[in-house]
């Protein structure tokens, strides 16, 4: 199995998104992988819109995971 960590960010005031977010996609007995880092969605961005925008991202650049079991979503105001 295979992993790897992908950043998608908006600048924001500390150089880093409002948000961070982990994402795990599976396909069954081939390969998972996990994404993190951070994110600022749009104003009036639901978290739906945020996985789907991250969903599509992942699907462009490793077609074959597009279609991958969801295995763990989170997404967090990045601020302690």
């Amino acid at each position: 199995m295979s992993s790897q960590t992908q950043r998608s960010t908006a600048p924001a005031a500390t150089g880093q998104g409002s948000h961070h977010y982990v994402l795990t996609l599976e396909l069954p007995g081939r390969m998972s992988s996990t994404w993190s880092g951070t994110i600022t969605p749009p104003p009036g961005a639901s978290r739906h819109d945020v996985y789907m925008a991250l969903r599509n991202q992942i699907g462009d650049h490793n077609p074959e995971l597009s279609r991958g079991n969801v295995v763990f979503f989170s997404l967090e105001p990045n601020r302690l």
